[in-house]
């Protein structure tokens, strides 16, 4: 496979399961996150449905692994065609930091928010098996990961929305 295709497969996949995995997240941060929230307990099925049973999760997962690995390969496709100055440049610097900003969103929301949904998917399954309204400790520990999911979800759609504007524009940056 040449230089070529290389290119047109990494672009292809990175704006790909980028567009999907900034949609979803930008999705999930002003609409699905903050309805979730005001419902109670519907808002909690819902979210419990797409977490365990849908396996969302998963899902972003495997976007966003797609998306950071081919936004690498494309940058080292970059760096190898115009050579390593080429990261000085009003692209280079543009796409660099929003890699930065792509990279961020994943750490946060593998290590905030993956645990957070879990821990939450799976209390609200123990109480939903239980067949009884939440303990008042459950109902503190629910509102806790919510918060938990609610704060860190704004900061990931900020970052990615970051992250989204920087690729968009990192070509015609001089």
């Amino acid at each position: 496979m040449n230089d070529s295709a290389i290119f047109l497969l990494a672009r292809l996949i990175h704006v790909v399961a980028g567009v999907t995995w900034a949609g979803t997240l930008i999705f999930i941060g002003w609409f699905l996150l903050p309805a979730a929230r005001v419902t109670g307990p519907s808002g909690g099925a819902v979210m419990q449905q797409l977490v365990r049973v849908q396996r969302m999760p998963v899902y972003l997962m495997l976007l966003m692994a797609l998306t950071i690995l081919s936004g690498l390969s494309l940058f080292w496709l970059d760096v190898s065609a115009f050579g390593p100055a080429w990261v000085h440049t009003g692209p280079g610097r543009t796409f660099s930091a929003g890699a930065v900003f792509g990279i961020l969103t994943a750490i946060i929301g593998g290590s905030v928010n993956a645990p957070a949904a879990k821990k939450l998917g799976e209390l609200g399954a123990s109480i939903q098996a239980g067949g009884k309204p939440p303990t008042a400790e459950q109902a503190a520990e629910i509102e806790r990961l919510q918060n938990r999911l609610y704060s860190a979800g704004r900061w990931i759609t900020a970052l990615v929305l970051l992250a989204v504007t920087c690729m968009g524009v990192a070509r015609y940056v001089p």
